[in-house]
């Protein structure tokens, strides 16, 4: 297990200070780029990837944002290593299964990081917390931009940027939000909002992105169209249908609050009692109970864990994450156990830090 320093730190793009953060917990642009004349990784040979991993190296070592970053080769890591990784959002189920040269490299803080060798030879990735898309996209673009210096991108004049896969040519651009909507999910409107989401050509999925499963009234929001449509008018786009859906969620909250106040305000506080006191608790019970924790956070209601502290959990909760802190590899009943010490001890902490701030 290498990443125990990465683990100790919690990302930046998990504190809870941006915009929104009690409803859009992360917002994620990532940009896909191939090397002209290098076939796609899927077909490319092993010298051939050794190649793009090399000169990916070099590109970054010449870039100021991403000159500090730490560089993860998945043959060098354990299967949990790798897992903790994809918990994090750093790297795709893709990257972390394969067994070819592929790598990571991310800045301390994971507010920057860039998949090399997954589904295109290049994947960067802006992580930032709460609803933040311009300033992400702004980001990401002024690293591209410098990297594209030093690499030869694959590039058309009629398509655009070119990729594996035909869905990201152009602009080979994916922006999302994660986003927490237990109002609508409650008043039962999720299904008529999720389908009015993919009308105007956005997708909706799972708490890990494609092909994952949706946890906890999380739902990651993105862009389907990337030939046809600047990088601006997509984040602008995806920034509109946000703003509406989190309206939606807000009308909805109220609506509850209205018919249910003293029911809704129950479950919040039994979920935080369990959180707050269970010896023995599985990952999916933290999501879903962390979540009803979450909502009541969104009401304002006084004597719950912070947003911060909750993102903590949520994360540093899951499989690989706990072995991490156990420095072992542990059994279901061992990581049960242990994940609940682990909520105690940050719901403590969280406690402390507010009769003390300082």
């Amino acid at each position: 297990m290498k990443l125990t320093k990465l683990a100790r730190n919690l990302g930046g793009w998990l504190d809870g200070s941006g915009p929104s953060a009690e409803v859009v917990l992360s917002t994620r642009v990532r940009l896909a780029r191939n090397l002209r004349e290098v076939p796609f990784t899927h077909r490319a040979r092993e010298e051939q990837l050794a190649m793009v991993y090399s000169s990916v190296l070099s590109a970054v070592r010449k870039t100021p944002a991403l000159i500090s970053s730490a560089s993860l080769t998945m043959r060098e890591l354990t299967p949990v290593d790798r897992q903790f990784l994809v918990e994090r959002h750093l790297i795709s189920h893709d990257l972390a299964d394969n067994g070819r040269l592929r790598g990571l490299l991310v800045v301390p803080d994971e507010s920057v990081s860039a998949m090399v060798n997954e589904e295109d030879h290049l994947r960067l990735q802006a992580l930032a917390s709460g609803f933040q898309l311009r300033s992400a996209w702004e980001s990401i673009n002024s690293i591209d931009d410098e990297l594209g210096q030093d690499l030869d991108y694959a590039f058309s004049e009629d398509l655009g940027y070119l990729t594996a896969c035909p869905t990201n040519v152009g602009t080979g651009m994916r922006a999302s939000v994660l986003i927490h909507l237990p109002s609508l999910v409650l008043t039962k409107q999720i299904g008529r909002v999720l389908q009015g989401i993919n009308q105007v050509g956005l997708a909706v999925r799972g708490f890990y992105g494609e092909g994952s499963q949706i946890m906890g009234n999380f739902f990651q929001i993105s862009n389907q169209t990337t030939l046809g449509q600047s990088e601006k008018e997509t984040v602008e786009g995806l920034e509109r249908v946000t703003r509406q859906i989190i309206d939606a969620e807000q009308r909805a909250r109220d609506e509850l609050l209205k018919d249910a106040r003293v029911q809704i305000e129950d479950k919040i506080w039994r979920a935080y009692g369990t959180l707050r006191h269970s010896r023995v608790i599985s990952s999916q019970e933290v999501v879903n109970l962390s979540s009803a924790v979450r909502f009541g956070v969104a009401l304002a209601i006084p004597g719950l864990a912070s947003v911060r502290t909750l993102n903590e959990i949520l994360i540093r909760t899951q499989p690989a994450h706990v072995q991490l802190a156990a420095g072992k590899e542990l059994e279901q009943r061992e990581r049960n156990v242990l994940r609940a010490d682990l909520v105690r001890s940050l719901l403590d902490q969280n406690e402390a830090s507010a009769v003390n701030p300082n």
